[in-house]
């Protein structure tokens, strides 16, 4: 599955009960079709302590979300926006906002 998305762009969540945050994508599983954005999604994770001295508990940790609930903004125009390709100077196919043509 090809995602619209990229490891370290900026999102924003579409719907949700995290509708309307911004964060920016730590990983992404295309075969899934999910990502994991910083702190939206939070989910509490029990931890068992792997070795001595360490300690376990409940942590807080982020969890993975489908990818079209989330969008890209643009890093020029700060709007939510899809991603348009076209081929750019060196040939290679360049991802940009559909709103302001800024590169992405």
């Amino acid at each position: 599955m090809k995602l619209h998305i990229r490891r370290d762009d900026n999102v924003v969540i579409l719907s949700g009960r995290d509708k309307g945050k911004q964060g920016k994508v730590l990983e992404v599983s295309p075969k899934e079709g999910k990502i994991i954005v910083e702190g939206c999604n939070m989910v509490k994770k029990h931890v068992k302590p792997r070795r001595m001295g360490e300690t376990g508990g409940i942590v807080d940790a982020e969890a993975a979300m489908y990818a079209c609930k989330a969008m890209v903004v643009c890093p020029k125009c700060q709007k939510p926006t899809r991603v348009a390709h076209k081929a750019g100077a060196n040939g290679k196919n360049e991802r940009v906002c559909k709103k302001c043509g800024a590169t992405l």
